[in-house]
């Protein structure tokens, strides 16, 4: 599974893919300076319970890391992870 991102300054996405198909999207928001916000994240019911929701989360922790933003998780599902995975916590916005 490949995941992509794109963004535009102001919002963008991290999309997972598997051959030609979308197996979720995960957007984000640019909050002032050296913020992002988690707004939403889906799954295609094709591939749920295969860890593309996490994957994606994965992606995007790296992306905060490399260009030293932190994270805002709105997002139910992000939010979630952030509380159980103590190793990402370092992206947190706090």
């Amino acid at each position: 599974m490949i995941v992509k991102n794109s963004n535009d300054g102001k919002k963008g996405f991290f999309v997972a893919m598997e051959d030609d198909e979308e197996a979720g999207q995960m957007t984000f928001t640019f909050a002032g300076t050296g913020r992002l916000i988690i707004d939403h994240t889906e799954v295609n019911p094709d591939f749920k319970g295969q860890g593309v929701g996490k994957l994606m989360l994965m992606n995007l922790v790296d992306f905060a890391r490399e260009n030293q933003y932190k994270v805002i998780p709105l997002c139910p599902f992000a939010k979630s992870v952030f509380s159980k995975e103590e190793k990402i916590r370092d992206v947190l916005f706090s």
